[in-house]
């Protein structure tokens, strides 16, 4: 199925409402002429993926060295753990290793010449506005707003770009695309009155987040239907639990089940991937998009 924003087959030709993005950093996205990477800086312990840096800038360092090598075109910083079944982080303790990682690998992509974009991980505005002051150019909530009502009006006061994740934990299922339509349209509904652009936002169905292992999949299949919407799609799979539930692979070793849910993402349309790593996924990603992109 598809909806009314899309044109099935090869080479994928979609409709958006706006036909770029501004991250804050760097040159101008132009949407439908390549799949953008956004690689991921976990500043926490608890990080389902085992890759948590917490404060350690050292090894923030070299994981920002790491994807700046794999070709990412932003990257994505956050303080607390998303996983199910985690502990709340409290946001001060969030809000401090955000922004001490945020400053830092400010300073070093400064210093290496890479003029990337920082995206700061939170659903808090508490912490969203320091990492803003600290060199994020976006927000990047995957309760798309509808958590902390105070971070659409201090995105819209700092002209920062966003990215809302739909989040079906603790709402009923009726169907998957209803639920995250609806969702990403209440997201919508509530940056529309705070005076946030659409032209400034992408959006997220939320792969994992209050969906099984059958709804993924589902998911990954009526992509295109979200194409409807006219905006940018994010989706993040990387190394996450319907990989290991469907390949029997440990966390570490969940590459290649990763790259398959990538390249079957831009093969539906989807526009930037969030991913741990870089060098492997970019491979997978710039051959996927030689044979699907009009463009590339």
């Amino acid at each position: 199925m598809t909806g009314p924003g899309a044109q099935p087959g090869w080479p994928i030709r979609r409709r958006y409402r706006h036909g770029r993005w501004d991250p804050g950093r760097g040159p101008c996205w132009k949407w439908g002429t390549r799949t953008y990477v956004m690689g991921i800086i976990n500043a926490t312990e608890d990080s389902f993926s085992g890759d948590g840096v917490a404060d350690r800038l050292d090894d923030a360092l070299a994981l920002t060295h790491e994807l700046v090598a794999g070709g990412v075109d932003i990257i994505d910083i956050g303080g607390a753990s998303s996983r199910p079944g985690a502990e709340p982080t409290p946001i001060k303790v969030e809000r401090q290793r955000a922004v001490r990682v945020i400053e830092a690998v400010r300073a070093e992509l400064d210093r290496l010449g890479a003029d990337l974009p920082i995206s700061v991980d939170t659903t808090w505005a508490e912490v969203a506005g320091p990492a803003v002051d600290a060199g994020a150019t976006v927000v990047n909530d995957i309760t798309g707003f509808r958590l902390d009502r105070q971070m659409a009006p201090l995105v819209a006061e700092r002209s920062a770009a966003a990215v809302l994740m739909h989040n079906q934990r603790g709402r009923p299922h009726t169907d998957l695309v209803a639920d995250v339509t609806a969702g990403l349209k209440a997201s919508l509904q509530i940056c529309a009155e705070a005076g946030v652009g659409t032209d400034r936002l992408v959006v997220d169905p939320g792969f994992g987040f209050g969906f099984g292992v059958s709804q993924n999949l589902e998911m990954m299949r009526r992509l295109p239907e979200l194409w409807a919407l006219e905006l940018p799609l994010l989706i993040g799979t990387s190394r996450k639990s319907t990989i290991g539930a469907i390949t029997n692979a440990e966390i570490d070793d969940r590459l290649f089940g990763t790259a398959a849910t990538i390249t079957a993402a831009i093969c539906a349309g989807i526009d930037i991937v969030r991913i741990h790593d870089a060098a492997q996924m970019t491979q997978a990603i710039r051959m996927t998009d030689a044979i699907v992109r009009p463009a590339c």
